[in-house]
């Protein structure tokens, strides 16, 4: 089984002030609050799992007014040493872009923003697929699977293609429920991908069959628990819950699967992968592993 070449390295934020002061997902109800204390449990579970894993962990400074900050895959997506920020559809979301490019900045990124105005919600709606390591050390070559219609922009897709330089395979989320790409689709490696049916329309399902050869379909109970909302770190699969058949598949591929609970965040709509940023995705597969 091939390896992601990404996902070794990730932005986290802690929760000091997250909490539901708004309603933009189903999921959201702003008479259900997290419980402050469990929050930061099990913010500091996930941190120490992703660690003990493997990877590296760079914390976000919280901020009094943006509760949703946390969620940090939402920031943008990185290229290298580009930073791509969102341009988030929702004006409850927007005023965490100014953190998210003063963070990248300050550490020498270059910030690299999409042109026009569509909008565009970062690795929520954009992962790499096909990005693993080869035997000599290299990358294959990617393809960016999107997501669009209840967050992203379908017509940002070809501006997003253009600044990483790879295809983009657009899937259209239809339920909203599953109103971001990575609550449907988590690579695993070059050949399988968790896959919840459930938030695709027909073409969207098709598009994943034609680029994944073997897809894991989560059943209805896998998908509404966030199964697909999952963290891979090598060979360890990082996820929110999992069910015993699901478990037997993973480990059947040579994947350990540790879950780590994070219902506090799921009260507004967001998994151990919407708690992570991916710092090392590189999508110039001409460059060896870690440059």
């Amino acid at each position: 089984m091939s390896r992601l070449a990404w996902g070794r390295s990730f932005l986290v934020c802690p929760p000091d002030h997250f909490t539901v002061a708004y309603e933009i997902n189903p999921y959201m109800h702003r008479q259900l609050h997290p419980d402050p204390d469990r929050a930061h449990a099990q913010f500091e579970g996930l941190v120490k799992t992703l660690k003990t894993a493997g990877a590296s962990v760079e914390m976000l400074e919280p901020v009094d007014g943006l509760p949703d900050l946390v969620f940090t895959a939402n920031a943008g997506i990185v290229d290298g040493r580009r930073f791509i920020p969102s341009r988030f559809l929702h004006a409850e979301r927007q005023g965490e872009t100014p953190y998210d490019e003063d963070w990248f900045s300050s550490r020498g990124f270059e910030i690299v923003s999409l042109p026009g105005e569509q909008s565009f919600e970062g690795a929520g709606d954009a992962l790499p697929f096909g990005l693993d390591l080869k035997e000599d050390g290299t990358k294959s070559h990617p393809v960016l699977v999107a997501g669009y219609r209840t967050r992203s922009s379908v017509l940002s897709h070809s501006e997003l293609s253009e600044a990483v330089g790879v295809p983009v395979r657009s899937v259209e989320l239809v339920d909203e429920r599953y109103y971001h790409l990575d609550l449907v689709f988590c690579p695993l490696d070059s050949r399988r991908a968790l896959v919840a049916p459930q938030g695709l329309d027909p073409f969207g399902a098709r598009v994943i069959r034609q680029l994944v050869a073997e897809p894991v379909w989560l059943e209805d109970d896998e998908a509404s628990c966030f199964c697909a909302n999952s963290v891979v770190v090598d060979q360890v699969v990082v996820m929110p819950s999992c069910t015993p058949r699901l478990g037997r598949l993973l480990e059947g591929f040579g994947l350990d699967v540790v879950v780590s609970p994070v219902d506090e965040f799921l009260k507004a709509g967001g998994g151990c992968r919407c708690l992570t940023l991916a710092l090392d995705v590189r999508f110039d597969a001409s460059l060896p592993a870690g440059s």
